[in-house]
């Protein structure tokens, strides 16, 4: 990793909150992701499975977890598993993780080669009742390929069938959900150097400026800063590709006149960033893209205090509808017989705001969480990023930051990021 060297408590307490939450005479086994293959003999970047590396900040390949808080022997209660470093190896790919290594990244004292797991594996989970496994269970994964953890799974209920097989899934998504101050440290980190590029592309839009010349400045800016690259595919839609949420062609010009929707974070100690700010290319917003922009800060600002512990996403979603929708009227986008007619399944309001406002963000993206209908934790963090857009005008605006959910009073980690009409305009013809 490009960042500088993370404090391993962050990663100890984040392996007692998962230990505390077994059930006694357990064992839990948490894998690695696989190397996968693109053509040829050449892989895919290498990317960690989120769950062994928000247990131990490890991000090297064939790595596993065992945890075993009732072991007899104390020396093997937690074990860090990793492979055997191999100088031929070494040449080709760089340098293998050694045992003080590890424990200066984890904090974990015992480590254990790969290739002399077996028998020591065996022996404790004759020992054992339950086995913990892992699984990818988000909602929204519609990945066929049989990953390790399924092969693993299948695996050990060939070897020990009569063992009693539990889902570390859950615990994962309970924990995950709520940031510890030490998981918030590095979040910040994240966003103020996603703050500093956004000033760097306020100076640097002008008309004819290309997308993909915008894309390259935010990646000059997170690598200077030791981000290691972007925690998602960078969006740079101007006119009306902004209405395309998931638009990453970025190859267009940059229109006077036009507005350019940023939707960009920086990764960074495996957290992430999630900023979207819509601009004007020529540096000022036409009376129309002011009225819209301001009504899509209302709704921006309106979610924010309104979003808090206990509250279901569900319940925050239709009360941010509710207020979209008085505020379309208000831009002439609905009329009052619109509202009226509606189906309910589908608001009218949904025609100009078609995307939900708020997922949750952490190590992923989309970050572990509970379910539409459950209360949001203490301690979660939010994005927040109401959009409107319209066809007709050929116009798209989406306002986004990041926010840490407390009971106490919630915690805007891009507060310092700019966001007003004024703010923008004075920084962009500075």
């Amino acid at each position: 990793m490009k960042n500088l060297p993370l404090d391993p408590q962050l990663f100890v307490k984040n392996r007692e909150r998962f230990v505390a939450k077994m059930q006694p005479h357990s064992i839990a086994i948490i894998n690695s992701n696989d190397e996968l293959p693109t053509n040829g003999d050449a892989l895919y970047k290498f990317k960690q499975n989120s769950d062994l590396y928000w247990l131990t900040g490890i991000e090297q390949e064939d790595t596993m977890v065992i945890f075993y808080p009732d072991n007899p022997d104390p020396k093997y209660r937690e074990v860090l598993v990793l492979v055997r470093p191999n100088e031929l190896k070494e040449k080709w790919d760089g340098h293998r993780l050694r045992k003080d290594e590890a424990y200066a990244v984890s904090g974990m004292s015992t480590v254990v080669w790969l290739d002399s797991l077996d028998a020591l594996l065996q022996q404790w989970i004759h020992e054992a009742t339950n086995i913990y496994l892992n699984t990818n269970e988000n909602n929204r994964k519609s990945n066929l390929v049989p990953v390790r953890d399924y092969r693993y799974a299948q695996e050990m209920k060939l070897r020990y069938p009569l063992h009693n097989y539990l889902r570390a899934a859950p615990i994962f998504k309970e924990l995950r959900s709520s940031k510890t101050p030490e998981e918030i440290q590095v979040m910040q980190v994240a966003m103020d150097i996603t703050e500093k590029t956004f000033r760097r592309l306020l100076k640097f839009i002008k008309p004819g400026v290309g997308e993909h010349e915008i894309h390259a400045e935010i990646m000059h800016e997170f690598l200077r800063n030791r981000a290691n690259g972007e925690a998602y595919g960078s969006i740079i839609a101007s006119g009306d590709r902004a209405r395309t949420l998931h638009y990453v062609a970025n190859n267009q010009e940059c229109k006077a006149g036009e507005l350019v929707l940023m939707d960009f974070g920086a990764e960074y100690g495996g957290y992430n960033a999630d900023l979207t700010r819509t601009v004007p290319v020529s540096g000022k917003f036409t009376p129309r893209q002011k009225e819209v922009y301001n009504a899509c800060l209302h709704l921006h600002n309106y979610a924010k205090n309104i979003l808090k512990p206990g509250l279901t996403i569900g319940k925050y979603h239709e009360m941010v509808g509710e207020e979209a929708t008085r505020e379309f009227i208000k831009l002439g986008l609905l009329t009052e017989a619109d509202v009226k007619n509606q189906d309910p399944e589908v608001p009218a309001y949904r025609k100009y705001l078609y995307h939900g406002i708020s997922h949750h963000l952490g190590v992923d993206v989309h970050d572990l969480g509970p379910s539409f209908y459950q209360p949001i934790p203490e301690g979660a963090v939010l994005t927040v990023e109401p959009g409107i857009y319209i066809e007709q005008e050929q116009m798209g605006i989406r306002i986004e930051n990041n926010i840490w959910v407390k009971s106490s009073g919630n915690v805007d980690l891009m507060k310092n990021i700019p966001i007003t009409v004024e703010e923008i305009e004075a920084l962009m013809n500075a």
